[in-house]
């Protein structure tokens, strides 16, 4: 494996994270959104990640066992909306319940720590791999 295979791995998995926690804080962001352009209150939103194999190289037969992370699909929650009893809302029913968006602040917190931390990581990788290339043109000195 060369040098620019690691950071194109590790870029491929910045890219994904830094995609996850735009979702995230959309999710965030719209706790309280009880009308969308789709009608209704706003779905919670999650992203789904898939390998995809690095481009064959040299040699082939390692790259192949080589993946780089890509965002193949955002889904939506299939949770229903939470029903809150607020009859002077806008968006009440006939009842006097609103339709709220079923996200958890505690969950969404947890996941946006969790691609923070898989970030970090990854930051330290291309770091890392840096290193080894500087300490081996120091090597050809």
């Amino acid at each position: 494996m060369d040098f620019l295979t690691a950071l194109t791995i590790s870029s491929s998995a910045l890219s994904a994270q830094r995609f996850r926690m735009d979702v995230i804080s959309s999710n965030l962001a719209n706790i309280h959104t009880t009308r969308t352009s789709e009608g209704g209150p706003y779905r919670r939103r999650e992203v789904v990640f898939a390998s995809q194999a690095v481009e064959p190289a040299f040699n082939a037969e390692l790259e192949k066992k080589l993946q780089e992370v890509e965002v193949v699909d955002i889904v939506v929650d299939p949770r229903p909306p939470k029903m809150v009893y607020d009859p002077r809302h806008p968006d009440a029913n006939p009842q006097g319940y609103v339709g709220m968006p079923d996200i958890n602040v505690m969950e969404e917190m947890v996941n946006m720590l969790s691609a923070t931390r898989s970030y970090e990581a990854n930051v330290a990788v291309i770091n890392a791999t840096k290193s080894m290339v500087t300490k081996a043109l120091e090597i050809g000195r």
